[in-house]
């Protein structure tokens, strides 16, 4: 096999470097106005999208790093106690690698099934199962999350309870809600939060 060769700037448009990486909570604040704190209340404290798909227009869509179709990278950053809520991906299958931390990963409707991941612990949740993640370490914890979205998806959309819809409107305005809707994050599961 011949190799190919790869300039170092090349290579630098395929490499993530933590210290520049935002997380979407900002980045969805500076290009929609949706209130950090909303987008917190349905994912971890930070989510620091790492790759995307080229042309991926979902929550992860500022990635650094554009990669081929079907994979999205993250890091969830979730201080002690921190978690997304009960939430279920429509099509795509979630996976979770335990960097730092330990986390509860807790399953179906009502969050009934559960296992406990330590670093270096992997758990892969398979598409339209309600899932939520928990870190129950006293320090902050780092999960490497990588969702495989099947062909054509380019929102990998998220379903959390109507209540907690109702609640993020309440709160900041169903202007909101909308934005969200509008990022692939639906208020339309059978899950209860």
């Amino acid at each position: 096999m011949k190799t190919i060769e790869v300039s170092p700037e090349e290579m630098m448009d395929r490499t993530a470097k933590f210290s520049e990486l935002r997380p979407y909570k900002q980045t969805q604040n500076d290009a929609k106005g949706i209130p950090s704190a909303a987008m917190e209340a349905v994912s971890a404290k930070s989510v620091y999208p790492v790759m995307s798909p080229e042309g991926w227009s979902g929550r992860n869509n500022i990635a650094p790093v554009k990669g081929a179709p079907g994979i999205t990278i993250s890091l969830a950053e979730c201080p002690p106690g921190d978690n997304p809520g009960l939430h279920a991906h429509e099509k795509a299958i979630e996976n979770f690698f335990c960097v730092k931390g330990k986390f509860d990963i807790t399953w179906g409707d009502t969050g009934e099934n559960s296992t406990i991941l330590e670093p270096l612990d992997f758990i892969s949740v398979p598409a339209g199962v309600s899932r939520n993640f928990t870190n129950i370490s006293d320090e902050t914890g780092y999960l490497f999350v990588v969702i495989q979205t099947p062909e054509g998806d380019e929102f990998d959309k998220v379903a959390f309870a109507p209540s907690l819809g109702e609640s993020i409107a309440k709160q900041f305005g169903a202007a909101t809600v909308e934005q969200m809707n509008e990022l692939g994050i639906k208020f339309d599961a059978g899950v209860d939060n």
